[in-house]
């Protein structure tokens, strides 16, 4: 099922940008199948490679909610839109299968634990000799060199070693991670950014490469500015109140009559817009707020009075008094937030087709373009195109039978 194209003019409707892409994926779990999603959404054909021993990609058994057998949400959420064979990479004829492949594709992606690409096969180096063009992109936990290669790594940890659990929460609380897995979603879209740019320069040189990126130094990258700050001035950034800023007032919490809301004042512009619609004209001008400066020494007190205002209303109240003048928001949870009214005018929950023809409902990709309908088909079965990707690369029937007799690919 294909989404309507989003522009009212009569124009023909394009193809997807990535149309005719082909994408092996020897992935599983979450931070891989994430960032191959974005590429199987925008067109490309990405081809699932899974362990016919093992059950296919452990993700199809991550519960606690299922579509069917083998069919888990968390499965369809990482997988819609693309292909799945099952193969046995650790045998010699399935390691020939999966050459065949290769001579056809544009990549070969893996999020494997970092020892294990090399001896399996999937670099560069022991791919060339099949397709000089081939892009090997490799996500690993902490890298496919030095002392930590051969460790098993998960988002959790990266979230605690990297920093961020310390800048999450609290002043007064423990550590605090994200209640999303953030590192493995920034780390799967980084490697599907370093796949392409791979593939626009080996279709330009005839040249492939590896590219590899990781949980690990994703992690590192991320703390971004407040990282600037420490390198540069040693400064070591706190958590603030309240989910707040570290140095831009008012920009955190406030309570309201029946929860909260979220104020970011992150342009001075913002401060006396809000102090007028709060009926405080005379805050602007209040020395002990005059500038972020001034709000960051003088936050507590700031926060004293912003309470005493946004506590006489509600929450509803004060987002319609104030969206559209100062960048408010609600706090909402995951149900609120997916029945709003915005989240329907939007589009972005729509109807994708599993393949026994049932509608489910998924979250759209966020990237829109012009007069061009992406893919929304759910996530294949298990060795669901095993018959008709082998005959493309030129097997015959028997010799299909064959390698399903002796358990190269799936019954």
């Amino acid at each position: 099922m294909n989404q309507p194209s989003v522009s009212n003019h009569a124009t023909p409707a394009r193809t997807p940008p990535l149309q005719g892409m082909r994408i092996l994926a020897v992935e599983q779990y979450g931070a891989g199948p994430f960032g191959t999603s974005y590429l199987a959404d925008l067109g490309a054909e990405v081809i699932k490679i899974e362990n016919p021993a093992g059950g296919g990609d452990v993700g199809r058994y991550v519960g606690p909610y299922f579509f069917g057998p083998d069919d888990s949400h968390f499965f369809e959420t990482f997988n819609r839109n693309k292909r799945s064979l099952t193969l046995d990479l650790k045998q010699p004829d399935g390691l020939q299968v999966f050459h065949r492949l290769v001579k056809r594709a544009d990549a070969v992606i893996n999020n494997l634990r970092g020892d294990l690409p090399e001896k399996m096969g999937l670099t560069y180096d022991a791919l060339k000799a099949v397709n000089p063009r081939i892009v090997c992109t490799h996500l690993s936990a902490y890298g496919r060199e030095g002392a930590r290669a051969s460790w098993p790594g998960y988002d959790y940890l990266m979230q605690a070693e990297a920093g961020h659990m310390m800048l999450t929460g609290e002043p007064d609380g423990p550590p605090v991670r994200y209640g999303l897995s953030i590192v493995d979603l920034m780390t799967g879209l980084v490697a599907a950014f370093g796949l392409l740019a791979a593939i626009c320069s080996a279709r330009d040189t005839g040249i492939g490469a590896d590219v590899d990126t990781s949980l690990f130094d994703v992690s590192i990258h991320n703390l971004n500015y407040p990282g600037t700050w420490y390198l540069n001035s040693a400064v070591v950034t706190d958590r603030a109140p309240r989910s707040g800023h570290p140095s831009l007032v008012p920009s955190e919490l406030y309570c309201t009559a029946d929860g909260w809301i979220f104020v970011m004042c992150n342009k001075e512009k913002f401060w006396p817009l809000l102090c007028h619609e709060l009926g405080h004209d005379e805050w602007a001008t209040d020395a002990r707020f005059s500038t972020f400066k001034d709000r960051l020494q003088n936050r507590q007190a700031l926060t004293d009075l912003l309470d005493s205002v946004f506590t006489t209303q509600t929450t509803a109240y004060w987002i319609e008094k104030l969206s559209g003048t100062v960048p408010v928001a609600p706090v909402l949870g995951i149900d609120q937030a997916l029945d709003s009214k915005f989240v329907a005018e939007r589009g972005a929950v729509r109807p994708f087709e599993r393949s026994d023809g049932q509608d489910m409902r998924l979250l759209r990709n966020p990237i829109r373009i012009a007069d061009t309908a992406l893919p929304m088909r759910g996530a294949p079965g298990l060795g669901e195109d095993n018959q008709s990707l082998l005959e493309e690369v030129g097997f015959s029937q028997e010799e299909i039978r064959a390698l399903r007799s002796r358990k190269i690919i799936g019954a």
